[in-house]
């Protein structure tokens, strides 16, 4: 049975992860694991029954060696041969019981192993998911390293706990509460003084461990911290080396590192003047009470075997509360990593789809037999990083289907903000934007885009071959839908060439491609995508005259009946458009063709002569 994370950690209320959550125990911040343990019940249940037997296996033994002494040492000594007998089934019970112990604790330990195992993979699974549905917003404050170290480190420590910690804590919880009640069994009064001794040394170790999980969660942020700038500078090499910065890059890397570990030897010796304490403190205290139970059996109140039964039942005890408290170490880290990874599950896109989305209008229905529509009325946003700054303000834009629009601007004047708007990357505070009549925020996000192909100036290739980047743009297409589109972007000549054409790795981010030819792919993957609103921010900035040529050529059938906005420098582009949009610090300014706006001499002839070379 595999669960649905998602969908289950979402309908459950989240721990609160506010200031106070340091306050909290361990048990309580690790309830957020609750969803992704139910699914497994039937494994629990067998890995329970396994520690049931162990447990009380273990429990067997103290008893067997009571019946040894008691019954078979003291006999021989009498000098008969039934003690002899006694000693040897005692043996000989002792080799079953351990046969069964070793048999229950490798099935527990397969049984908890297999479930840390699953339920960690579903809690990545549930995590990655849900980070992929964040709008830009999200990662314009998150770093991408930190949301790698909590996919990766945290659900490490997680998967320790509920794979191994969890299984030793019910384990030795068995053992101490069985041990327990052996020793009342065995010695009520010598167990009332222990229990009271316990009492008093274990509450300021607990109180102790409240300071251990503040500082695992700290030691996990600076993890995190040495993670995301990790990835910024293995993200940006070529420019590292360009400016000759490895060394500094490395330094600011260490010194990250530094700070983490800095952060962890706090935790660790903490943790071990934890261990320190319970150790000295518990086993105090038993060695107190054995003290007083040698003189029980001196003074003939108590028999020897009686006496080294409660011997190994107050060292199966303290071992049990010995392991606990490492336990509780481990449980303190994992409490930190699922905080931060609650947080993180807790974070909600702002950028939704409607309970009841509408559909836009079939292609047949549209002005143009596959273009659409565009209006944006009154659309006034703010960037969430940049509140005080308005993106675009108080725009109002009418295009028909099948138009092509130029955008010119400077850069900043908000001709990609239109783009991400129209992608519902983000929602504008004011106003509203419609295709085909239909506002975007009663369309279901996958439909909106489907409807909409873009070409990024910043090309993205993922590391995979040509053919798999191409069919990105629609997952379903045929070998042969994937070349045509190569061929109408003027990308199969150069794939062709590669060393195992089609099938050859492009390399990570496409280091094995000229900025050209990755540009050549993005455009072969929007024309495969063959939507009806085409984005294109400056497709064909990064080619030659040649290959521009070949991709206009191609951009024009592939625009053909269809909506296009392009943010346009070239001149030859902007020339070719039906109406060319002139935005200045977020606002329309102007309005027209080519000629009417160099007649007109405002904002786009100035740009004009700027950019476009123009007299």
């Amino acid at each position: 049975m595999r669960i649905s994370p998602k969908a289950t950690i979402m309908s459950t209320p989240l721990p609160s992860t506010s200031s106070d959550s340091s306050k909290k125990s361990s048990i309580a911040t690790l309830r957020g694991l609750l969803p992704f343990l139910r699914p497994y019940r039937q494994q629990f249940i067998l890995a329970a029954i396994a520690l049931v037997i162990a447990a009380g296996a273990t429990l067997a033994i103290p008893y067997a060696f009571r019946q040894m002494i008691d019954l078979g040492f003291s006999k021989i000594g009498d000098g008969g041969t039934q003690g002899i007998e006694h000693v040897n089934l005692t043996f000989l019970a002792l080799f079953g019981v351990a046969v069964i112990l070793g048999i229950a604790t490798a099935a527990r330990f397969y049984m908890v192993s297999w479930i840390g195992e699953r339920v960690t993979a579903d809690i990545r699974n549930a995590v990655y998911a849900h980070v992929v549905t964040q709008s830009p917003e999200f990662f314009e404050t998150t770093q991408t390293g930190e949301v790698l170290s909590r996919l990766t480190t945290d659900t490490t420590l997680i998967q320790a706990v509920v794979g191994t910690s969890i299984s030793l804590a019910l384990r030795n919880l068995l053992l101490f509460v069985g041990g327990l009640v052996m020793l009342f069994i065995t010695s009520p009064m010598l167990s009332s003084i222990i229990i009271v001794m316990l009492i008093l040394v274990i509450a300021p170790i607990i109180l102790f461990g409240r300071r251990v999980r503040q500082l695992s969660r700290d030691s996990q942020d600076r993890i995190a911290d040495a993670s995301a700038v990790a990835g910024e500078i293995l993200n940006a090499m070529p420019t590292v080396q360009a400016y000759t910065h490895e060394r500094i890059e490395a330094q600011r890397f260490a010194d990250s590192v530094e700070h983490a570990f800095t952060t962890a030897m706090r935790r660790i010796r903490a943790r071990s003047l934890l261990t320190m304490i319970a150790i000295l403190l518990i086993f105090g205290a038993i060695v107190f009470v054995l003290w007083l139970g040698a003189h029980s059996v001196m003074q003939g109140e108590m028999s020897g075997g009686k006496l080294g039964q409660f011997i190994l039942y107050a060292s199966i005890v303290a071992g049990a509360i010995g392991a606990l408290s490492e336990v509780m170490g481990e449980a303190q880290r994992a409490a930190g990593a699922t905080e931060r990874l609650i947080e993180l599950m807790s974070v909600q896109s702002p950028i939704t789809n409607p309970s009841l989305p509408l559909r836009l209008p079939s292609a047949a229905k549209s002005q143009v037999h596959h273009g659409a529509a565009v209006e944006f009325e009154q659309v006034t946003f703010h960037y969430p990083s940049r509140q005080d700054t308005a993106a675009l303000a108080n725009i109002h834009l009418s295009i028909k289907a099948g138009e092509t629009i130029a955008l010119v601007g400077a850069s900043g004047a908000g001709k990609t903000t239109l783009f991400q708007l129209l992608l519902r990357f983000y929602d504008p505070q004011q106003g509203r934007i419609c295709i085909d009549g239909v506002n975007i925020k009663d369309l279901d996000l996958h439909q909106l885009r489907d409807a909409i192909g873009i070409v990024p100036q910043d090309t993205v290739i993922f590391s995979a071959n040509a053919l798999e980047n191409i069919r990105y743009g629609r997952v379903n297409a045929s070998d042969e839908e994937v070349m045509q589109a190569a061929k109408m972007a003027a990308a199969h000549e150069f794939i062709e060439r590669l060393p195992e054409g089609y099938q050859s790795f492009l390399g990570e981010r496409g280091v094995r491609l000229s900025g050209g030819q990755k540009q050549r792919i993005a455009i072969a993957r929007a024309i495969l995508k063959n939507p009806r609103l085409m984005l294109l921010d400056e497709a064909t900035s990064a080619l030659d005259a040649e290959s521009e040529r070949l991709v206009q050529q191609a951009l024009e059938t592939a625009m053909l009946g269809r909506t296009t906005l392009i943010i346009a420098h070239r001149l030859a582009t902007v020339k070719r458009a039906d109406k060319i949009i002139v935005l200045e610090h977020g606002q329309i300014v102007e309005t027209g063709n080519h000629a009417e706006l160099i007649a007109h001499g405002g904002v786009y002839a100035h740009l004009a002569s700027l950019q476009f070379h123009l007299n």
